[in-house]
């Protein structure tokens, strides 16, 4: 721990406080989301089609507006949109715990994935441009903090969900407001070199600065390959904790061992990010490690798949091994790949951008991958159910490792054809500069 602050504070003021910011991001996020189901559906007794539809539009408006999010933050520079982005969730998280009517439900549940599509490629935006050279070693830092978050939101929820969920909202809503405050007097004002660029010559429409980088073709192909790596890394909140629950049942030996998958995950990340960062760096180009970090994400599904040929016990230790080993491998695989590609491809984005409308492309990118991992878990779902209906248990862990291995081949191909190099001011495909 004393390695990781100290690395952290070698970093400038402005990258410490947004990888601080990120931690309070999660910590306030996920306090409140694993829990807003049972809220809606078990407090609120609402049917099941409405649950999905208030927890469906704040999907949505998230990943619907990332891309507006990203263009904002190049135009208006990242803090005011990291700001507004807190400031909104504040008033969500707060709305989501004070009333039942259902408008209000949604325009609060609206709120809060707006407030996500302004605040994420701003802050990954800031953060590229603030760790300039160190990039890559920033983006690890990043994720410790990022998946630090997450391990803890859900713990501290669950200990406020257990007095009142009114509490959890406010609690949350107040954690966004204090960052919200602390943004303001703290982190310091950033705007892109494409602003600036833009107030001297006079700029160029929105609508010319998307259809540039929809042509810049390499970063979509990278874009359509890393997909594969969202799906697969969303399978620790699907996949893995269905199938413990098939095996394990949904009593208090399937809830402890579903907790254990997102443990396995969030600590692996915390205690081995900068480390497995540090290893790959030294050892590879980014299109390698990207190749070997979905090649990892892809065979993570290999112990299940090989689980599927052992007879299931009908109880006993037998029964809890099975139910628990093979998925909490697959969660440990799935966080060491993704620390091997996590940094690499935040700074792929960065070099595809040529450093130009960077939070555009984040945004732009996130929106891309938000698409594919709705897809991809319909299709998972489809392949759980066919598995079931067919007595084929092994279809999806087969299609999901195929999944993975197909994106580590096109990343391979888009590597070996230079593709993922860093893009020459001489292109034309950004014609806004």
């Amino acid at each position: 721990m004393k390695g990781l602050l100290t690395q952290v504070r070698s970093y400038e003021r402005s990258v410490q406080l947004l990888m601080v910011n990120q931690f309070t991001i999660n910590l306030g996020f996920y306090m409140l989301m694993p829990y807003l189901a049972a809220h809606l559906s078990g407090t609120l007794g609402l049917a099941g089609w409405i649950v999905g539809l208030v927890l469906g539009v704040r999907n949505f408006s998230q990943q619907g507006m990332f891309l507006v999010g990203g263009t904002l933050a190049d135009r208006l520079g990242y803090k005011p949109l990291i700001v507004a982005g807190c400031v909104l969730r504040t008033l969500g998280f707060a709305t989501l715990g004070l009333v039942d009517s259902l408008p209000a439900l949604l325009a609060a549940s609206a709120a809060t994935g707006l407030a996500g599509a302004l605040f994420n490629p701003a802050v990954r935006a800031y953060l590229a441009a603030d760790a300039g050279e160190r990039r890559v070693e920033a983006f690890a830092l990043f994720n410790v903090f990022y998946q630090a978050g997450i391990l803890l939101g859900p713990l501290a929820g669950m200990v406020l969900t257990g007095v009142d969920f009114r509490i959890t909202c406010l609690v949350s809503a107040a954690i966004f407001a204090v960052l919200s405050v602390v943004q303001i007097r703290a982190l310091p004002a950033r705007r892109a070199e494409d602003a600036k660029r833009q107030d001297s010559d006079g700029g160029q429409g929105v609508l010319a600065q998307w259809r540039g980088i929809l042509a810049n073709r390499p970063f979509l192909l990278f874009s359509i390959a890393m997909i594969g790596s969202y799906v697969l890394s969303f399978q620790v909140y699907l996949a893995l904790p269905l199938e413990v629950r098939r095996l394990g049942g949904d009593g208090n030996f399937g809830t402890a061992a579903v907790a254990m998958l997102f443990a396995v995950s969030g600590l692996t990340t915390i205690l081995g990010q900068t480390r497995v960062t540090a290893w790959c760096k030294a050892r590879y180009e980014p299109g390698q490690a990207l190749v070997r970090g979905l090649a990892v994400m892809g065979l993570a599904f290999v112990p299940l798949l090989l689980a599927t040929a052992v007879p299931v016990p009908e109880s006993g230790i037998g029964l809890w091994l099975l139910a628990v080993v093979p998925p909490t491998l697959a969660a440990l695989l799935l966080a060491i790949g993704t620390m091997i590609a996590y940094p690499f491809e935040m700074d792929t984005i960065v070099r595809l951008s040529a450093d130009r409308l960077v939070a555009t492309h984040y945004g732009l990118y996130n929106t891309i991958c938000g698409v594919g991992i709705t897809v991809g878990n319909l299709g998972t779902g489809a392949a759980l159910d066919a598995a079931r209906a067919a007595g084929v248990p092994a279809l999806p862990w087969i299609t999901l490792s195929a999944l993975g291995l197909a994106c580590a081949a096109a990343l391979y191909g888009l590597h070996r054809t230079g593709r993922l190099a860093a893009a020459s001011d001489s292109e034309p495909r950004h014609a806004t500069v």
